[in-house]
């Protein structure tokens, strides 16, 4: 049955795959939380795949009023497809107001497909969520290289749909929250037809995952080579923490495309992040300004990064980092 439309009914799309939960699920269930609080409203997960109901307890525990348990042999592993009729049967029936996933691989080839079968539109890579005075909900988006924040709404299509950023939202626990399962009949055929999947390789990071790192170090353009973006690696390194990067150094190769933080990157909050070398342009500044204590050093005393910055020193990176390593590696007997 439809749900009861004199209520606000936000649902989100919890990812996993191999029975592990993708964290960008649990920030958008805790935002989802606050939203709906804001009106009165009721959360629901959405979980599809086989044998995960383990994982509902997390669901509830991170703020669903109600967790949608979708266990199919052809729900796993994730194929673009199956995905998308089940969720498509599952929205078409109950009719929330809202729908939520993540902006990540499976996210951003879903979300899109979902959205042009429901007939409603969809906002790709938010970075914050809030109702307006209408009860719309606004999604905020960086535009134009990161130049300009886009604040869209969807006032007459139903659900308002996103993709939010992994790390622009704050996962919260609710221990005390119990949240309802309710089982999704997926016996009528799935939509099967499309590429299928032959073999998974999972890679090993060699360096800590960035949305993990309690300390970043990020180098931008003004590093100025592949040489010097050794000192990065090598105070990251002294530091126990993970290297980021600008745009620029990842198109220049000289580093990989995962360490890129921004619009089009990773959204990152250490407790501590040094910038080195970086303008400070939107599209940057959008993945990291909720970094605890943000540390910029640029010879430029007019760089746009400094805005945003706790603590500016104004210099020649040249001039700062060799000194810097050195002391470190004789603290640490290196």
């Amino acid at each position: 049955m439809p749900m009861n439309d004199n209520q606000r009914h936000i649902w989100v799309f919890t990812e996993q795959r191999g029975g592990a939960l993708h964290d960008v699920g649990l920030e958008l269930l805790s935002k989802a939380r606050a939203l709906a609080d804001e009106v009165g409203g009721t959360v629901s997960a959405l979980l599809l795949g086989s044998d995960v109901s383990e994982l509902t307890d997390r669901l509830a525990g991170g703020g669903a009023d109600t967790v949608y348990l979708a266990e199919d042999p052809g729900l796993e592993p994730y194929r673009l497809l199956p995905y998308t009729s089940v969720l498509e049967a599952m929205v078409s029936e109950h009719r929330p107001e809202v729908l939520l996933m993540g902006a990540t691989a499976m996210g951003v080839e879903l979300a899109p497909r979902l959205a042009a079968r429901l007939g409603t539109g969809l906002s790709a890579h938010c970075i914050d969520l809030r109702w307006n005075d209408e009860g719309h909900l606004l999604q905020v988006v960086p535009g134009w290289g990161g130049g300009v924040i886009a604040t869209i709404a969807c006032p007459n299509h139903r659900p308002q749909m996103a993709t939010v950023m992994p790390g622009a939202m704050k996962a919260s626990t609710f221990p005390d929250r119990e949240g309802k399962i309710i089982r999704v009949d997926v016996s009528p055929p799935m939509e099967d037809s499309g590429p299928q999947v032959v073999e998974i390789k999972t890679e090993t990071p060699s360096e800590l995952p960035l949305e993990k790192a309690d300390v970043i170090v990020a180098g931008g353009w003004g590093i100025g080579s592949p040489e010097k973006w050794g000192l990065i690696e090598e105070l990251a390194r002294l530091l126990g923490g993970a290297v980021g990067a600008t745009r620029p150094p990842v198109d220049e190769g000289w580093t990989e495309e995962g360490r890129m933080i921004g619009q089009s990157g990773k959204t990152v909050r250490p407790s501590l992040y040094i910038g080195i070398g970086i303008s400070g342009v939107m599209h940057h500044v959008v993945g990291m300004d909720q970094s605890g204590h943000i540390v910029s050093i640029n010879s430029d005393p007019n760089a746009e990064i400094f805005e945003t910055s706790d603590t500016i020193i104004v210099e020649d990176f040249n001039k700062i980092l060799p000194p810097l390593i050195a002391e470190l590696k004789a603290r640490q007997g290196k």
